[in-house]
């Protein structure tokens, strides 16, 4: 298929919960979701692709030579963030779809067919804007998270994994696919590659991530009638520990730490009522795992603080913790080896974002490449790549997925078990 189908498709999904600035509003399990999701599945009925759905809503379209051989998986996530961009996610599930077809033209055209056989990926639930945590589906795959668990999350209006999933349609029972590697294409989401000029970023590890569930307990009040000295605030609490965990990064090295609060909820929630309780999730990452823990027993510190100044409870739990993953260097040099096939840039490069490859990448050896994000920008409606930097990377995952189905991350799973089996 060429350049133009693929690109024709790509714009062709981003109107599904188009939002008027230009960017898409597809959480999990939502009618949005399911537009899309059978869009996926339309897309492979076409071309006599089976497609299996597990417990958790993952989506696996199979291209399938060897009857009973292991899967190689490419793709990503279809779902996006609240009022998010059109290329997060999606251009990874849509690039696989269409490298699936040019591989699968190939080998109807007369190539050997591959040692294994290959299977596209939506996972459930990667942007974790609807449900928490995020990377659900993928990590559920990998045996990180427990699927029962998973599927009694609820969203903040007290609907269910489970619910959500059955509402759309989506929540299967089919066996999931055994796969011996995975691929994933992802925009940056960072502007190492725009500022460098380079095409393609082969990923090597991924950052250290902590996040901190807070809770705030103060007191219901008046906010007319009850005198400031005998308030007890959650939410001014609550706007200090927030602060700290914005300014907690200059106590590091520039660039070296990263760190956020994404998500909020108070109690009443009234116009005239002081509030009793707040609820708010931090987010630290940084490459190395003694620059989060420092700053997280810094910020442990500093709220205890704030706690006793405003004469309050404030509860921190230890939340999502994700460890450095190292990516295999044969997936790098796979990498490395396409690029110079297609003449393009190419350096290795880090990933601060989470991804399903990194989840993945626990259990089979994965290879994820980046293309550039203009400005940076990510998880808003601003996001923007390209058409000519989303057709290289068409190019590139099709080449590296063909290695990978040939075999190409066989001694990187076997150096890996050799590993875990001296352990």
């Amino acid at each position: 298929m060429s350049a133009e189908t693929f690109l024709t498709d790509f714009h062709h999904v981003a109107a599904i919960g188009a939002t008027p600035a230009g960017g898409v509003d597809r959480q999990a399990a939502t009618p949005e979701d399911k537009e899309m999701r059978d869009w996926f599945a339309a897309f492979a009925a076409e071309r006599g692709w089976p497609v299996r759905v597990d417990p958790i809503g993952n989506m696996f379209a199979l291209v399938e030579w060897r009857p009973g051989a292991d899967c190689v998986l490419v793709g990503s996530h279809l779902d996006s963030q609240p009022l998010g961009g059109r290329f997060d996610g999606a251009y990874g599930v849509i690039a696989a779809l269409h490298a699936a077809d040019r591989l699968a033209r190939r080998v109807a055209a007369g190539e050997e067919a591959p040692k294994y056989n290959l299977a596209v990926v939506d996972w459930f639930n990667e942007e974790g804007g609807r449900f928490a945590p995020s990377i659900m589906g993928s990590s559920v795959f990998a045996g990180l998270m427990d699927e029962q668990a998973m599927l009694r999350v609820t969203d903040l209006d007290g609907v269910s994994v489970a619910q959500a999933l059955d509402a759309i349609g989506y929540r299967g029972a089919d066996a999931r696919p055994t796969p011996v590697a995975y691929a994933e294409i992802h925009i940056e989401q960072g502007r190492v590659l725009e500022r460098e000029g380079i095409a393609l970023g082969a990923v090597d590890h991924s950052w250290y991530t902590q996040k901190l569930d807070v809770e705030v307990l103060g007191e219901q009040s008046h906010t007319g009638a009850t005198a400031m000295a005998d308030r007890r605030d959650a939410l001014v609490a609550a706007a200090r520990v927030i602060g700290l965990v914005h300014d907690v990064t200059g106590e590091f090295e520039p660039e070296s730490i990263v760190s956020s609060v994404g998500h909020l909820t108070l109690e009443p929630n009234s116009p005239i009522v002081v509030p009793r309780r707040v609820h708010l999730v931090a987010d630290l990452r940084a490459s190395s795992p003694a620059i989060v823990e420092r700053a997280r027993a810094l910020l442990l510190d500093r709220i205890a603080a704030v706690a006793r100044e405003h004469r309050l409870t404030i509860d921190v739990r230890d939340f999502d913790v994700r460890p450095v993953q190292s990516f295999p260097e044969r997936s790098l040099q796979i990498t490395e080896k396409v690029a110079a096939g297609l003449g393009v840039g190419v350096r290795r490069i880090n990933t601060m974002a989470g991804h399903d490859s990194v989840p993945m990448n626990r259990i089979v050896p994965a290879l994820m490449m980046f293309i550039p994000s203009i400005d940076g920008v990510s998880h808003c409606e601003r996001e923007l790549t390209d058409d000519a930097q989303m057709t290289v990377g068409v190019d590139a995952l099709t080449e590296a997925t063909w290695e990978l189905l040939g075999g190409g991350l066989d001694e990187a799973a076997e150096q890996r078990a050799a590993r875990e089996g001296t352990r």
